[in-house]
């Protein structure tokens, strides 16, 4: 079955999940608002610049969720998803989910955002096929890591790869659609790259090589 595949993050929603659901956080009481949150942007914005990993984010970012489980955190994800993601979904991106589904396509979600985001908000897509970046457990607690590969940069490559061979499916034919110069990688693997309310980095590159540039709202 032909793929389309689809980053999260700025390219089906207008914002960035991870930043919104820490500003949650904030707003419940699990961290400091006035030193956390500013931290935050900063690391996001060093991420989206390539100056570090996911894993340097993370190991700032997932404090709050230290010794929680994920039924606590699964709790408030929920709502949180429908009061601040949800209206935030580019109609845009809804007409194109729906154009590959009517044509038989299987819809996949790929984000280096941490899994229960990802399936949280795949679920209010109705989007049930979600890759992302998998949190350890410790006695059925947040430890604070990630776990496994995490799905950034070349890692969604390695992870796409397994969840094709466990699915028996194939890149032929495959879209995938982001907004990321992060992606690029991905992007470059697929037969049909588009860019979504690209970076400048990723807007110059796909202008060079001739990909199509989507502007979504």
């Amino acid at each position: 079955m032909t793929l389309a595949i689809f980053d999260l993050d700025d390219t089906l929603i207008d914002g960035n999940s991870p930043s919104l659901w820490t500003a949650h956080l904030a707003d419940l009481g699990w961290l400091d608002r006035d030193s956390f949150v500013p931290r935050e942007q900063e690391l996001v914005a060093q991420y989206a610049e390539l100056q570090i990993s996911l894993e340097d984010y993370f190991a700032f970012s997932l404090q709050p969720l230290v010794g929680r489980t994920p039924a606590e955190v699964d709790y408030i994800a929920g709502p949180f998803v429908e009061e601040v993601i949800e209206p935030l979904i580019h109609s845009d991106a809804m007409r194109c989910v729906a154009r590959h589904r009517a044509a038989g396509e299987r819809i996949l979600i790929i984000s280096a955002t941490p899994s229960f985001l990802v399936r949280a908000i795949a679920e209010r897509l109705g989007i049930e096929d979600v890759l992302g970046t998998d949190l350890e457990l410790q006695h059925g607690h947040y430890s604070g890591h990630i776990s496994g590969i995490p799905t950034a940069r070349e890692g969604k490559i390695q992870r796409l790869a397994q969840w094709l061979e466990a699915e028996g499916e194939t890149l032929v034919g495959a879209h995938f659609y982001s907004d990321s110069r992060n992606d690029l990688p991905l992007l470059c693997h697929v037969e049909h790259p588009h860019a979504v309310n690209p970076d400048p980095a990723l807007r110059a590159h796909a202008a060079q090589q001739g990909w199509e540039i989507l502007d979504w709202h």
